[in-house]
């Protein structure tokens, strides 16, 4: 399905039969969503405890060569948990983690949130000034360190660094004059800790940081109660796993992705979870056999690096019968599940700070699904990123099949948890919009208001440039490289070009071949309005990104046009892109440069 066109009444009727075989998890679900509330005593933790008890058998966790059945990765978080309550952790208290991706890390955290603690999910990736913002924000009791993360803790300050370090030692490597938390735990108590049973959804569980794309990243906290939200809305209605299910997650444990959707629905079932030490586009496959993987987690790029590779045999002759994510865009979605034979697709749309996420629970093509609780989607100002406001004052919602910006309503059902950051959190509040007295949430998303309370992503606002009197979509303009088969990949932003309001259209491009001008111009004058036709390219050798795939583009956008490697510029419909000349600017300017 095309993310333009509207979600009908025959696209729900047509997809309910699909659904029958599910029926037990769809009430499962439904249910949790009614009966827990943020004063239920329930919790993270205390949920994979019971299926621990339930069945200590099942296998928990694969990685690698390694298989933890749940009683005895229950046995190993207790012991964690012994020894962090030997440091000095107790409930409201956070612990900061600073690992990569193996078991000894999921346990870690689980047994932080089973004492009531929050874990405070550290990206490895980060270095010096970034990571001891990070780190000073969690103001932690104790701060663990895989040693796999000797760099980054050494790229910090010492005397800055909050709370104890403990090493979480990887193999024989340890960190030399720490504490050693594995030789602790291992005659350490394994008994449940008393404290589990005792703590209240509305309790923070976990703090998941920013991507960082711009400025310094922000602390947002994850309630027990919102992930329960997401075991019973995202798991139980959308991804749907049984007891025999396992379902492979390479994202990093410190994206919600892995540590919220995949955990949640995986312990939701009492199902197994593959983890993988990182996403890797070549062996992707072999780990889904190797696993024996039902289902997986994606980002969107993820989905478009697998495309990209060369067709394996394997990438067929799996057993996945349902993926979950978020990203994966419209042009490539039926290319994705008929090439790679993926049944279902329970795309999403959420985010670390969102109180609400969409499911795509009917597998319908192109969107990212239904939520259940109150949302609205609205004009917006694109020089701001505020919701446009009419001559009464109140907000605008936008027509069935038009692109708006996502807002949220906050309600007991619904919190906003905010950020560590009070300035912060009350910049993301949108204040009397419909009425007085109401408070919405502004997700900086725009998105295309399908009907029947769906909706299908188009881009982050702050990627949006608005160029001839109208909003460009950076995702649009980048699908519509990426189909040219010389272009290995595209990143699209917004330039200011002196003299002329708005922002001109630029791509960062990475070739697999040579550049052909005139056959890429042609081909995005039938892919795209003129307006968003691209002025300027930059060829480039590597798209930087951040971990989770995001492209990094405020350093190119801050680069202009002027700054980096060889850069083309759109001369006409006709002769197409050619090289960079003086004066092209003050030709855009003077409104000779017609696409």
């Amino acid at each position: 399905m095309n993310a333009t066109e509207r979600i009908g009444l025959v696209d729900v009727v047509k997809a309910l039969p699909g659904m029958a075989m599910d029926a037990p998890s769809l009430l499962h679900g439904a249910i949790g969503l009614v009966t827990v509330g943020p004063t239920s005593r329930d919790s993270v933790g205390h949920v994979f405890q019971r299926a621990a008890h339930r069945h200590p058998d099942r296998p928990f966790l694969r990685f690698e060569d390694t298989e933890l059945s749940y009683g005895q990765a229950n046995l190993w978080v207790n012991r964690y948990a012994a020894v962090l309550n030997a440091h000095g952790v107790r409930p409201g208290r956070t612990v900061g983690i600073l690992a990569e991706n193996r078991p000894e890390t999921l346990l870690a955290v689980l047994a932080v949130v089973k004492l009531g603690a929050t874990a405070g999910m550290l990206n490895t990736h980060q270095r010096g000034e970034v990571l001891n913002h990070s780190q000073k924000l969690l103001d932690s009791t104790v701060l663990i360190v895989g040693s796999e993360c000797r760099e980054a803790l050494e790229s910090l300050p010492a005397k800055e660094i909050h709370g104890e370090v403990l090493c979480l030692p990887n193999g024989d490597d340890v960190l030399a004059g720490c504490p050693d938390l594995d030789e602790a735990a291992v005659t350490a108590d394994d008994h449940d800790p008393v404290q589990t049973p005792l703590i209240h959804a509305r309790d923070k569980a976990f703090y998941v940081f920013t991507s960082g794309t711009t400025g310094l990243p922000k602390a947002s906290p994850m309630s027990h109660f919102r992930w329960l939200k997401a075991m019973t809305g995202l798991g139980h209605l959308g991804v749907r796993l049984t007891s025999a299910d396992t379902l492979y997650c390479c994202l990093p444990l410190y994206h919600n992705n892995a540590l919220t959707v995949s955990l949640s629905s995986v312990l939701g079932a009492g199902a197994t979870l593959a983890l993988g030490r990182n996403f890797s586009a070549s062996r992707f496959w072999d780990d889904i056999q190797r696993t024996r993987a039902t289902a997986f987690c994606y980002i969107g790029e993820l989905c478009r690096y697998l495309l990209n590779q060369p067709v394996r045999p394997n990438e067929r002759t799996h057993r996945v019968r349902v993926v979950v994510g978020n990203g994966l865009r419209p042009e490539i979605w039926d290319e994705f599940t008929e090439r790679f034979g993926i049944g279902r697709v329970a795309e999403f749309y959420g985010a670390s700070e969102c109180n609400v996420a969409f499911i795509n629970a009917l597998n319908i093509g192109g969107t990212a699904g239904v939520c259940p609780l109150p949302f609205a989607v609205v004009a917006f100002d694109a020089d701001t990123g505020q919701p446009a406001r009419g001559a009464d004052g109140h907000l605008r919602k936008v027509t069935t099949g038009e692109v708006g910006l996502l807002i949220t309503k906050i309600t007991d059902r619904a919190p906003f948890d905010g950020y560590t950051d009070h300035d912060a959190t009350e910049k993301k509040l949108v204040r009397n919009g419909f009425r007085r007295g109401d408070c919405w949430f502004n997700t900086g998303d725009l998105v295309r208001d399908q009907g029947w309370a769906h909706v299908a992503f188009v881009d982050r606002l702050g990627d949006t440039f608005r160029w001839k009197g109208e909003n460009v979509a950076t995702t649009e303009v980048e699908a519509a490289l990426d189909e040219w088969p010389a272009i290995e990949q595209a990143v699209v932003y917004g330039v200011e070009v002196p003299g002329v309001e708005g922002r001109a259209g630029m791509a960062a491009i990475k070739l697999r071949g040579e550049l052909d001008g005139r056959g890429l111009a042609a081909h995005l004058v039938k892919r795209l309005p003129g307006y968003a036709i691209p002025l300027f390219l930059r060829v480039i050798d590597e798209v930087e990104q951040t971990s989770t795939f995001k492209s990094r583009k405020v350093e190119l956008r801050d680069q202009g046009y002027t700054g980096g490697g060889p850069v083309h510029v759109l001369a006409d419909r006709e002769t197409g892109y050619v090289p960079a000349y003086d004066g092209y600017a003050a030709e855009v300017a003077a409104g000779r440069i017609r696409v």
